[in-house]
């Protein structure tokens, strides 16, 4: 069994259409993730702590907060800049595609959903999101072993 299978990871569409997170939660169904969906930007960024994702589908073309604004925001967050965010969108040109990574997108999946795109995009994300907790672990780890043997 891989890492990825060994956990149940925690997957946030951000969507203002909820028809889209049933069209998402049907294609990951055999996926086993716990899946959470918020209508809206401004709910990501006040429940994303209680949530603690680890991928983020977030809706490109959303009222209000667009999802360019809402990945700014969670990718300027220290404690949230480690989340990888697949942006989901019907446009698809390049400027489209430029856009979502300048604004600090991970990968970006087009409309209609092709469920073996989406599910080898989730799945690439969680190995780089899994990397970086592994590489924070060691770290904390190091760090406490400096510690004690100053303290020693």
């Amino acid at each position: 069994m891989t890492d990825i299978e060994q956990k149940k990871h925690s997957v946030l569409v951000i969507d203002d259409e909820e028809s889209i997170f049933e069209v998402i939660e049907g294609l990951l169904y055999r996926e086993n993730y716990n899946l959470t969906y918020l209508a809206s930007g401004k709910e990501a960024l006040s429940q994303i702590d209680e949530i603690q994702p680890d991928v983020i589908l977030l809706d490109l073309m959303m009222p209000q907060m667009d999802g360019l604004e809402t990945c700014q925001r969670i990718k300027s967050n220290q404690r949230w800049s480690h989340i990888p965010i697949i942006m989901v969108t019907a446009l698809s040109s390049k400027e489209d595609l430029a856009r979502s990574l300048d604004a600090g997108a991970d990968d970006f999946v087009s409309k209609p959903i092709n469920s073996i795109e989406l599910r080898a995009r989730v799945r690439s994300m969680l190995r780089i999101k899994l990397q970086y907790d592994a590489l924070v672990s060691t770290q904390r780890l190091r760090t406490l072993n400096l510690f004690n043997a100053f303290l020693s």
